[in-house]
């Protein structure tokens, strides 16, 4: 017979949950910087920011996708989750599907999300993009995969969230840092 996990669990399971996984700003992984051949010799540094702008945006709608697809499928090893998240971002979204997972809930309903650039910093080793979001996670709900119910202390709110990109040596924008700050309404 299963029993009812605490309220207080699965609040923190949310939180862990509400798409970013968790706390901090400013892990950079400590990969080589991208070499001066890689970036279009013509490109001036305002066409170089809004390209980085650009792929960093698109490489943050990609990782809200794929999470939300792994969330609503309790799958932590789907493979878009790579394709889009870097260490240590990846690892602790993957931790808080299968946590999800172990406890007999998954992710369903609507996330919103309206980012925006906030920085870029090309000279950084590795470059990176700062992001800032409103999410609207309050028709994105954690339910008991059994009977479809609501968690208790799971409901969702309209808060800030802020996220990083880094370009990798290989040229790919990923996301590895990500804040949720429920605290911070939008």
């Amino acid at each position: 017979m299963r029993t009812r996990q605490p309220a207080y669990l699965w609040a923190a399971l949310l939180g862990l949950a509400l798409v970013f996984g968790g706390t901090g700003c400013g892990n950079r992984p400590g990969s080589a910087a991208p070499r001066d051949s890689d970036a279009a010799p013509a490109a001036s540094p305002d066409t170089r920011g809004a390209e980085a702008e650009k792929s960093a945006l698109a490489a943050y709608a990609g990782y809200l996708t794929a999470v939300r697809k792994a969330e609503q499928s309790g799958d932590p090893l789907d493979p878009q989750l790579r394709k889009y998240l870097a260490d240590p971002l990846l690892t602790r979204v993957r931790l808080t599907i299968r946590d999800a997972k172990e406890h007999g809930a998954m992710r369903t309903g609507k996330l919103v999300s309206n980012p925006s650039v906030t920085a870029v910093d090309l000279d950084s080793d590795p470059a990176t993009v700062s992001i800032q979001d409103c999410i609207d996670a309050t028709g994105y709900r954690l339910v008991y995969k059994k009977d479809k119910k609501v968690v208790p202390g799971s409901a969702g709110s309209r808060h800030l969230a802020t996220a990083t990109a880094t370009r990798y040596p290989d040229g790919r924008w990923l996301i590895n840092v990500g804040a949720s700050h429920e605290d911070q309404p939008c």
